[in-house]
């Protein structure tokens, strides 16, 4: 059975035999209406891309040692800042403990420069004792600062050391390969796990010769949901700057709004490249009735309402295309269900 038969079927059935058309005042309308206008549209060209993680990393160990614990595998999610690995740390520690017993030694000998630096000032300025001596607690009291200075590195550094040995996510994202096993010796850059955030996605699409200038001009995508959703409009565009020898298209990064739902790296999606504009028939989404793959608007003219079956085109925001099946100028019901209700109401009181 083809479409507009069965269009017609599904409105007779919903509403009735008097459902085709009744009269209707302006005064009496229960619903707002709208009328179909031409307005300037985008023309967009739909090409194929691919979605890939903007963030994909490997992480590697900074510091010696062995393998002491794997928190995370491969596909496990893992939050930004979570630990995914422990190295074997007592030398670090150890390591940090030596530094900390240094620090508290040049702790004690500084303050004990300090102090004799004060008494010999103090004598120095009521001229008791001589220039040399003078210069001789100032050259020691700057010597146990320095040594004071260093001691405090040192444990800064040993700390940075033993911090190396849990090594944490850097972003949140999924484990996509995990280099190490259980008890194997690192070194440093030794690769451990490599993964890729959701958070941040673009999709990459090759945009063909004749099309890269307008898609440049206009600097515009939209990206369709694999789920059938409204389009995503793209965050920005990335050109590379010279095309494939072999196939003469442009590889375009279309970089998507951060944490976007319902993408995953690998995945085949459509995009819409705007490449011009044209002036097309439209009407507010909300006044389109869509049952299934019949779409109708209730069009009201010469004080009568009629359901009329229309073939509708792109969406543009809270605007629908209208291909085929309405005129410019026409009014049509802005509320189809209110409109629908008071068509079976008046074929109900025509039946009586």
């Amino acid at each position: 059975m083809s479409t507009p038969i069965r269009a017609m079927l599904f409105f007779m059935i919903i509403h009735g035999p008097f459902a085709a058309s009744t009269l209707l005042r302006a005064a009496e309308r229960p619903f707002p209406v709208t009328e179909a206008q031409r307005q300037i549209l985008p023309d967009e060209q739909i090409l194929d891309g691919v979605v890939e993680a903007v963030h994909r990393s490997t992480v590697s160990a900074q510091t010696a040692g062995r393998v002491e614990k794997i928190m995370v595998d491969v596909n496990d999610f893992v939050p930004q800042g979570a630990p995914i690995i422990r190295i074997r740390n007592i030398e670090q520690r150890a390591g940090l403990d030596q530094a900390q017993a240094a620090l508290r030694e040049t702790q004690a000998r500084f303050i004990e420069a300090e102090a004799e630096y004060q008494r010999i000032r103090g004598v120095y300025e009521r001229k008791l004792v001589s220039k040399a001596q003078m210069d001789s607690a100032t050259a020691a009291f700057n010597a146990a600062k320095a040594r004071l200075e260093a001691a405090q590195a040192g444990v800064a550094q040993a700390k940075e050391s033993l911090g190396y040995t849990t090594i944490s996510a850097p972003y949140s994202g999924i484990v996509l390969e995990r280099h190490v096993a259980l008890g194997e010796s690192v070194q440093p850059g030794t690769p451990l796990m490599t993964g890729f955030s959701l958070d941040a996605l673009r999709v990459i699409a090759n945009v063909p010769q004749r099309l890269i200038g307008p898609v440049r001009q206009y600097n515009q995508a939209r990206v369709v949901p694999p789920n059938g959703g409204s389009p995503i409009a793209a965050e920005k565009l990335t050109f590379f700057p010279y095309a494939d020898p072999q196939s003469n298209v442009f590889k375009v990064r279309v970089y998507l709004p951060p944490k976007t739902a319902g993408f995953y790296p690998g995945m085949f999606v459509k995009t819409a490249f705007r490449v011009g504009e044209d002036e097309r028939l439209t009407i507010p989404r909300a006044a389109l009735a869509q049952r299934g793959e019949v779409s109708a608007v209730y069009v009201v003219k010469d004080d009568r309402v009629n359901l009329r079956q229309v073939r509708p085109g792109r969406i543009a925001g809270d605007q629908v295309e209208i291909l085929a099946g309405l005129d410019a100028g026409e009014t049509v019901a802005l509320d189809p269900i209110r409109a629908g209700v008071y068509l079976k109401e008046q074929a109900r009181a025509g039946g009586h």
